[in-house]
């Protein structure tokens, strides 16, 4: 008869290879969404300046046409946006032109996706949905085995009834201790 323990550290070992690659993506999307205060984990913006000629014109399409033809730009914008009476904006894929109405002053912002950061990201946020979610829910259950099978790995004085239950609490009491200060400090 094999021991229960055997297939616990066949189960933990196993499923573990098998989520490496998928949980070094989570921790690294996970670490560049936690600073989106400091950065834009998604994208990176460039922007660049230049000065035209007070835009002219009364209403919004008169603007935006003479904001193209001082810039000599052919295409039509994605959208055009007024956020006060004296800005205009108008959308391109993966620009966007700013412009200061009474001065011409204004900024180009191009945005690119940063490699393969965006795409761990996308994964991460589940962003893809359907299919996606399935894996997602597969592998945030493969978490949960290999966490509790690794409780049982070792036995003795470094296993769940030594060592290992003083850890296991210190990883209860960090979250809620952070969780009572985040809410009544």
């Amino acid at each position: 008869m094999i021991k229960w323990r055997k297939w616990n550290n066949i189960l933990h070992r196993d499923i573990g290879y098998t989520i490496t690659m998928l949980t070094l993506v989570y921790g690294i999307s996970g670490i560049a969404v936690n600073h989106t205060a400091d950065w834009n984990p998604n994208y990176q913006l460039q922007k660049e300046s230049f000065s035209l000629e007070p835009v002219k014109g009364t209403a919004t399409p008169e603007m935006k046409q003479n904001v193209m033809s001082q810039l000599n730009l052919k295409d039509e914008p994605k959208s055009v946006f007024r956020p006060d009476p004296e800005t205009i904006q108008l959308f391109y894929q993966g620009r966007t032109y700013t412009v200061d109405i009474p001065t011409g002053k204004g900024i180009i912002e191009h945005v690119r996706p940063r490699s393969v950061l965006f795409e761990f990201n996308q994964l991460h946020l589940n962003t893809p949905k359907k299919a996606w979610t399935w894996f997602a829910d597969a592998y945030a259950a493969s978490l949960i085995i290999v966490a509790i099978t690794g409780l049982f790995v070792l036995k003795g004085k470094n296993g769940i009834t030594g060592r290992g239950a003083f850890f296991s609490i210190v990883g209860v009491v960090i979250p809620a201790v952070y969780w009572i200060w985040y809410q009544y400090l």
